[in-house]
């Protein structure tokens, strides 16, 4: 018997396009001999709606006037239900899915929000739950959660929309010195991430940052190899091996990540094994801290002084572009594309809430 599979992807946030490219890249290896697809589609305003069309115009984000093949859908809270809602006119029909996978990244997306709507509405997903997804969007929130697990960082200031720059310049001058990097709180992709030299560059980076988030962090700068590992599993958690990131920009911007052919990425990473294998523990231990489940891709630095590991951020849905990083991790310990796809829809109906 075929499971019944929702596959969701676009969202509200600045990384819309970016969900597009992942779902794609998801769509086209899923096992279709083991599915029954249903996709849905959420545009950048948040109208959501059943797709049926063409899955080569998701990334384009041609589906939008695809009007045959899209109609209004939602997904209901009633847990008795556990439902899909799609509307024809004044015709409502109902699908029910076994699993959600969600394709989707940043604000609404995996930030806890509609990952209580998945909770209401009864159904398992793919991916952490609610705390540990708000937990993990949050980059200061998820600070706290790694220094009490024990795990070294990179120093950080706390920048609030709000507050009065040029004090918190003093401070962040004082404190992490130059360059520094900024980052909006609550966004991936690198969104609004900027690097600053001097304090002219450093008032420029907060202005950009507070466009996406009222809460900014700035970090300092750690000189090292910059190294992910993906993480897979519920309560027994597995650690693939580790990635380095080689782009040819001054740092792994957006543009580095999804539009820069250049960039080159190197599985296993050159790194001694003992070093590969602390960034592999740090990575489980990050993951469980936050009361992690399903997947996670969690990023380090290694520094080039003393080769001691940093941590730098965790993404609880991880880039699955054919290009990224999540993925690639896994092909290169003998877990190809559509197995681990499996996998993850394993875990969601496995996971214990």
């Amino acid at each position: 018997m075929m499971l019944e599979l929702c596959v969701i992807f676009g969202g509200q946030s600045p990384e819309h396009e970016i969900s597009r490219k992942s779902v794609t890249s998801v769509l086209n290896n899923l096992n279709k001999d083991k599915y029954n697809i249903s996709t849905i589609g959420i545009t950048k305003n948040g109208a959501w709606y059943l797709y049926t069309g063409d899955y080569a115009k998701i990334e384009s984000g041609e589906w939008e006037q695809d009007t045959e093949n899209k109609k209004k859908a939602i997904l209901s809270p009633d847990a008795e239900d556990k439902a899909i809602l799609v509307f024809d006119g004044d015709k409502v029909t109902k699908i029910h899915p076994d699993v959600i996978f969600p394709v989707l990244h940043g604000e609404f997306g995996e930030d806890g929000t509609i990952q209580g709507l998945f909770e209401l509405s009864g159904i398992p997903y793919v991916g952490m739950g609610v705390m540990a997804s708000a937990n993990g969007m949050d980059k200061t929130s998820s600070k706290i959660v790694f220094a009490s697990a024990d795990i070294p960082q990179a120093d950080w200031v706390v920048v609030n929309k709000t507050d009065n720059f040029e004090d918190k310049m003093d401070e962040i001058e004082n404190k992490l010195g130059y360059p520094c990097f900024v980052k909006p709180a609550r966004t991936g992709s690198s969104v609004g991430v900027g690097k600053a030299h001097d304090r002219k560059e450093l008032k420029a980076a907060l202005e950009n940052a507070a466009q996406f988030d009222r809460k900014i962090l700035v970090e300092e700068n750690i000189d090292g190899h910059e190294v992910e590992c993906a993480v897979l599993g519920n309560e027994d958690v597995k650690a693939a091996t580790v990635g380095e990131i080689m782009p040819t920009v001054e740092f792994y911007d957006f543009d580095a990540k999804y539009n820069d052919n250049s960039t080159e990425l190197q599985i296993p990473a050159d790194l001694p094994k003992e070093t590969i294998e602390q960034i592999r523990e740090y990575a489980v231990r990050a993951f469980k801290a936050l009361d992690g489940s399903g997947l996670s891709r969690v990023d380090f630095f290694v520094k080039h002084s003393d080769g001691s590991v940093v941590l730098n951020e965790i993404n609880t849905l991880p880039g699955f572009t054919n290009i990224s990083m999540y993925p690639k991790l896994w092909g290169a310990v003998g877990i190809e594309y559509s197995e681990l796809l499996d996998k993850l829809i394993e875990l969601a109906e496995k996971r214990v809430k």
